[in-house]
């Protein structure tokens, strides 16, 4: 086998990622992701493109945030790891799968290839997520008028609401933060994807009951692919309640009330009660995602 050549592309020579056939339909799914040609890479055999990624960030960024787009050439599934390997941008990989994807024998295939090449690259799973986006088609939920929602200009009181949701948690990319730096590490990192948010800081919202008392917080938002669920959460003390279906149902209402066409939401599919919460706001599940960190 002849001498594996990788390299990142560049605006003359970018139509050379679009080469390779897409089984996973990722194109599609990304289409209002922006990808720049100096963030993607290829791996070339004997010129032809045998695997290729794009390294994804905001508008912004300096670096990117994740790779979301990995695949190769059948047979190629070395070259791919090899493309991750030797990447200068270590950082998360998202592998963004149909809906149902292990049903179906073509993605089936696809997928698990794709997860070997990033284990043989060092990665290991983090987390395997749900992916939702409701449409005006779907329906608005109906508040249950539970709550009273108000902003919060105090970064530091938004701080301390995070550290109190993230000491009780089922999210793994926060219990992942807790496990390297604390509870106040894991908050910090929320705070900090809040602001890299494009959308109003005065959308972040407080929850309270009628009494007063602090529910939780949720943050309506606009990733750089548009509208977005971007953060549900209740202090422990309030849970068992259902509340996070309320905030949920508020954060839908707020941004369909400013014209949302579309909505995006994601949440572990180990996180049962918040599933179950989407399913019962209307939010269809559209596609899933597997999330590798550095093994």
């Amino acid at each position: 086998m002849t001498e594996l050549v990788i390299r990142a592309l560049s605006e003359s020579d970018a139509h050379l990622f679009d080469t390779l056939p897409d089984p996973l339909d990722v194109g599609r799914a990304l289409a209002l992701a922006t990808h720049r040609p100096e963030w993607k890479r290829i791996a070339l055999r004997d010129g032809k493109v045998v695997a290729r990624g794009a390294w994804w960030g905001g508008p912004d960024d300096e670096s990117p945030v994740n790779i979301n787009w990995f695949d190769f050439a059948e047979g190629e599934e070395e070259a791919g790891a090899e493309l991750l390997r030797t990447s200068p941008h270590q950082v998360e990989y998202e592998l963004n799968l149909p809906a149902g994807w292990r049903a179906d024998p073509v993605t089936l295939a696809a997928g698990e290839a794709r997860m070997r090449a990033a284990a043989a690259a060092g990665m290991k799973i983090l987390v395997e997520r749900y992916q939702y986006r409701w449409t005006p088609d779907c329906g608005l939920p109906k508040r249950p008028g539970r709550l009273r929602f108000r902003t919060e200009p105090d970064d530091a009181v938004i701080l301390d609401v995070l550290r109190r949701v993230h000491s009780a948690t089922l999210d793994a990319h926060a219990l992942h933060a807790i496990a390297e730096g604390g509870v106040d590490q894991a908050a910090q990192e929320e705070l900090g994807f809040f602001h890299w948010y494009p959308s109003p800081r005065e959308w972040w919202q407080l929850a309270c009951t009628p009494e007063g008392e602090l529910v939780g917080l949720h943050i309506p938002a606009h990733n750089p692919s548009g509208p977005c669920i971007g953060f549900i959460g209740v202090v422990p003390e309030q849970r068992g309640h259902g509340y996070a279906y309320d905030l949920l149902v508020e954060c839908t209402q707020f941004l369909a009330e400013r014209g949302a066409q579309f909505i995006g939401g994601a949440t572990d599919q180990g996180n049962f009660p918040m599933a179950a919460n989407f399913a019962k706001a209307g939010h269809p599940i559209v596609r899933e995602r597997i999330n590798f960190i550095a093994g």
